[in-house]
């Protein structure tokens, strides 16, 4: 969580500390990612890393909350039928890019750290909680605005995208190739597709 005493020197130092630690624990695993070596990657001393953060545990869940807002506010509006199937085309495209490593970076550390410790599992709770939110208020407008039938019910098929998403991400990190992740994403869609005012299912 960000502090706002800090000043705009702080503020930067402690978003390059996150930035790396975030990077590590995608590429290394949390166990596998110590306070060495994100001080030495980020560039810190580390009475520095211990001003922003006490211990592991506090820099890891504010990694957490760092990981959740950025993943949000990189994405654009999802306010049409056709920009749902771009997005799901870029987290396809994106994980390819990748090779396929690392998968998800927050459904990663929701594997890796969803039953370590009850604060931890409630960051990862409000992180999804909010992904879920932001399709929601996506698919809610989508429904008001005629794009979607009355009887779409955004909680479901936010629920369903967010799913396919997440377990795709997963499949297709383990088995190394990007049909998991693009058939489950196509198959979400595919439900979305049908609650369109424009659908003929043909």
């Amino acid at each position: 969580m960000a502090d706002h005493r800090l000043t705009a020197k702080g503020h930067a130092t402690r978003a390059r500390i996150l930035a790396a630690a975030a990077d590590l624990v995608h590429r290394r695993g949390v166990a596998g990612t110590q306070l060495e070596d994100i001080r030495r990657v980020a560039g810190v001393s580390g009475s520095q890393l211990t001003h922003y953060f006490r211990d592991k545990p506090t820099l890891i869940d504010d990694v957490i909350g760092w990981q959740a807002e950025t993943l949000l506010d990189r994405e654009p509006a999802l306010d049409s039928i056709a920009a749902w199937h771009r997005w799901a085309d870029r987290v396809v495209a994106r994980q390819t890019a990748r090779r396929f490593e690392g998968g998800c970076d927050f459904g990663s550390l929701a594997g890796q750290l969803a039953e370590s410790r009850p604060e931890t599992r409630a960051r990862l709770a409000a992180g999804y909680q909010r992904w879920l939110d932001r399709f929601r208020t996506h698919l809610r407008t989508m429904r008001d605005n005629g794009i979607l039938r009355p009887d779409a019910d955004p909680d479901y098929l936010a629920n369903t995208i967010l799913a396919a998403m997440q377990g795709g991400a997963l499949l297709t990190q383990t088995l190394r190739r990007p049909e998991p992740l693009r058939d489950s994403l196509n198959a979400a869609l595919v439900t979305l597709d049908s609650f369109s005012s424009q659908y003929s299912g043909s």
